[in-house]
């Protein structure tokens, strides 16, 4: 066998491993699809970004939401998202879902308009940073954190920057050395392409998880929510909003349980959602 033909069948067996995955990446997106929005209370934006991010990840996202966010049974979601690696899992698809998401768009429009590698990665982090914060961030969570739109990108800002620089430091070196060995991965009809693409995701889900993870220790994001009840580490909308009334700028640690023990209510109105950055 020559190294032509070597390498053709080579090609062939990434393309073939790449369907392969592909399907899979399908039928998981469906699940969670039908999952998220029929059996799942958690908040819209989540469930959007549960399936965003199995669209890019395929079988290790639709692990992960069984392991950390599917409700074993009816009423128990609450408690089953308790513990704080849930809560930095929420943080982190969160936020993965808004970067991964502008930077594969920007990745889309840069190659296919021909963009120096240079200019593609600059170009994708400035576009992922920004859809995550003026969209996924502030845009989706705004009113959920009971302040105007202006008010809640100057308050996600700082975590935002943090978390997005995690999910970047995975994405963009994936993609430019993946690109740069195979040039049919930087054409956005190539299967190839969404190859790297699924691999860059993967790459910054592993980056930015221990980061979030500290980021919902020290209060500065918060983790999973329902739209029953908050989780660990979650706030009400009343005190988000004292929050910014006082100018603190601080997360306050109100969990449903200490708000229950102090004899607030668990009701829909005053802690009916969670930010799941």
């Amino acid at each position: 066998m020559n190294m032509n033909t070597a390498s053709g069948a080579n090609s062939d067996l990434i393309n073939n491993v790449l369907i392969v995955w592909f399907v899979l990446v399908a039928f998981s997106a469906l699940y969670v699809a039908w999952d998220a929005f029929t059996n799942n209370p958690e908040m819209t934006v989540m469930k959007w970004g549960w399936l965003l991010v199995t669209l890019y990840t395929g079988p290790v996202g639709l692990a992960i939401y069984i392991l950390s966010c599917k409700e074993p049974r009816p009423g128990t979601h609450e408690k089953f998202i308790q513990p704080l690696w849930k809560q930095a899992v929420g943080s982190t698809i969160h936020c993965l879902a808004g970067d991964a998401t502008g930077i594969i768009v920007a990745a889309v429009v840069t190659m296919t308009l021909g963009f120096p590698m240079w200019l593609d990665s600059i170009s994708e982090y400035v576009f992922g940073f920004a859809f995550g914060l003026l969209i996924f961030q502030s845009l989706f969570m705004k009113d959920i954190m009971g302040l105007s739109y202006l008010q809640a990108v100057k308050r996600s800002l700082l975590p935002e920057w943090v978390s997005m620089n995690s999910v970047m430091a995975g994405m963009i070196p994936t993609m430019v050395i993946l690109m740069s060995l195979d040039g049919s991965a930087m054409e956005a009809t190539s299967i190839r392409f969404w190859g790297v693409m699924s691999l860059a995701t993967l790459a910054g889900l592993v980056v930015a998880y221990p980061v979030n993870a500290w980021l919902v220790a020290v209060g500065l994001k918060h983790g999973m929510g329902t739209v029953r009840a908050l989780g660990k580490g979650g706030h009400s909308l009343a005190s988000e909003a004292e929050v910014s009334r006082k100018g603190s700028g601080a997360a306050p640690a109100l969990s449903a349980a200490t708000a229950q023990s102090a004899g607030a209510p668990a009701s829909e109105s005053s802690m009916g959602s969670m930010k799941g950055m």
